[in-house]
């Protein structure tokens, strides 16, 4: 990542502002917690004099920035195949399999994207998360944007924060639902499996849209999308309204069929091996260009294969 000097121009409206103020208004492509950083370590001039991050500066003032962006070299560098649909300079967009855990962590500390990510563009060592900005549990597949610069990062959570960018998916999910509708309901840390979800008042505030796609006899085919983005949202809203997503092995509970479906139906649904979920589509503005861009992958084959049996079984009722 080059370390090119920045400079900059105190304007009169941001004069008498801290300096730490000031940068955050001049440079929002970084995030505050960067420039401070970079503040403390001496690599912020003011009228070529090193100054603390609490002290004003004047209109006019020259500002000088030397950014040094930190490598993160505890991750390993693993050939793992993306099937990326679009890149350049600032970001990349890809297709994540289901199966492939997003970002190392306790019990996965390799063969993760982020490991995938690193050897496709070592230079991502130096982003925070190695250019992650939103995550898809490892069953879930579907379409994900990654940051290739700091900047883009921190302008892309920003995105992410603001709820500016578009998400849609798709799931199949137990039970015949009447009608669309909404979900608003707040989402925690279980207080007992601390490995799951849970809508609880003292959560974070969490809101699904669901429409329907088609409805089967004893499933329906939905498309969502998301307001906020908390871990396993879609899957503990869907539970929570119980219409839990087939083959969810965590919040999904028993496949309920009719008695009247063939043995390889039930074989067929009660073997999934994973929440039949999917992010389809992204849309975002692009972090330079300031483009609106959108992006649609297909189900993949193994969720396509489901709702194939599913409308057989419907065919013969």
């Amino acid at each position: 990542m080059p370390n090119e000097k920045l400079t900059l121009v105190v304007p009169d409206e941001l004069a008498g502002r801290r300096l730490d103020q000031a940068l955050s208004k001049l440079c929002p492509q970084h995030s505050r917690s960067r420039l401070q950083r970079w503040v403390k370590a001496g690599n912020v001039k003011v009228d070529d004099r090193i100054i603390r991050q609490r002290d004003p500066v004047k209109a006019g003032a020259t500002i000088e920035i030397v950014p040094i962006y930190e490598t993160q070299t505890h991750w390993s560098v693993e050939a793992i195949p993306l099937d990326i649909i679009y890149e350049d300079e600032s970001i990349i967009v890809l297709n994540k399999p289901a199966g492939l855990v997003v970002h190392p962590g306790a019990g996965n500390p390799d063969h993760t994207l982020l490991n995938a990510l690193l050897y496709h563009d070592q230079t991502l060592q130096q982003v925070p998360r190695a250019g992650i900005v939103q995550r898809l549990d490892k069953d879930t597949s579907g379409i994900m944007v990654v940051a290739r610069t700091p900047s883009a990062h921190t302008f892309l959570v920003d995105q992410l924060k603001q709820r500016l960018v578009r998400r849609e998916y798709q799931a199949i999910v137990n039970g015949v639902m009447t009608a669309g509708g909404r979900v608003a309901a707040a989402i925690g840390r279980h207080p007992v499996h601390r490995k799951r979800m849970a809508v609880m008042e003292r959560g974070k505030p969490a809101t699904s849209h669901y429409r329907i796609l088609k409805k089967y006899p004893a499933h329906t085919h939905i498309q969502l999308t998301l307001e906020s983005g908390r871990t396993h949202q879609i899957r503990v809203h869907m539970a929570y309204i119980r219409f839990p997503v087939v083959g969810d092995p965590v919040y999904g509970g028993r496949n309920l069929l009719p008695k009247n479906v063939s043995q390889a139906f039930r074989q067929t649904i009660q073997s999934f091996p994973r929440q039949a979920l999917h992010a389809c589509v992204l849309g975002l503005q692009h972090p330079v260009s300031a483009d609106d861009m959108i992006w649609t992958v297909p189900l993949p084959k193994d969720i396509q294969d489901l709702l194939n049996a599913i409308e057989s079984d419907a065919r013969n009722k």
